[in-house]
């Protein structure tokens, strides 16, 4: 059921058709041209978009984790600085008279440990970050769950690293891996 009504004005004649799915104005200039109303763009399906996620956090996200999983086995600066402050603590605590065993734990071994628990805490999060990208499309949006190849990939690469990095941060620690020598 269509509804007409016209409306004159200085420039001219104006007609509103209303109908149930939409308006269309047309002038006495150009009656074969309609500007259409807002109706109009919501009912041929070109109202505006709901915000749709990019995946731009995501991609994000999984660049860090292999940033950060790259770190841990490269060393990181907070990681160079707490070594650095370890060997100094340890030269102030330890006595010219201590044994070179006490000496070499005191001095060398703190510094070591503190950059095995740096490295292994740059792992960790690299590790949570990239496993939180891989499985961030399954509590999306239902209907939502494809992520560009390149973040699954890079992600995959983060939380390898991790895994690499903490257990290197672990075998070190623990001295598996490049023990502190021993004092004879």
């Amino acid at each position: 059921m269509a509804e007409k009504t016209e409306d004159e004005t200085e420039t001219g004649t104006t007609t509103v058709v209303k109908s149930d799915e939409r308006t269309a104005v047309r002038t006495k200039e150009r009656p074969e041209e309609a500007v259409a109303g807002p109706e109009d763009t919501a009912a041929e399906g070109h109202a505006e978009p709901a915000e749709a996620p990019s995946g731009t956090g995501q991609g994000a996200a999984a660049v860090v984790s292999a940033a950060l999983g790259l770190v841990s086995l490269t060393g990181g600066w907070p990681g160079t600085v707490a070594a650095a402050r370890e060997t100094l603590v340890g030269q102030l605590r330890t006595a010219a008279d201590a044994s070179v065993a006490t000496q070499i734990k005191e001095v060398y071994g703190d510094a070591w440990d503190t950059t095995a628990l740096w490295g292994g805490l740059f792992a960790l999060v690299a590790l949570i970050t990239g496993v939180v990208v891989l499985v961030r499309p399954a509590f999306g949006a239902p209907g939502r769950t494809a992520q560009a190849p390149w973040t699954k990939s890079v992600a995959w690469a983060g939380v390898a690293l991790g895994v690499i990095g903490l257990l290197l941060a672990v075998l070190t620690y623990t001295g598996v891996l490049l023990g502190l020598p021993a004092a004879s």
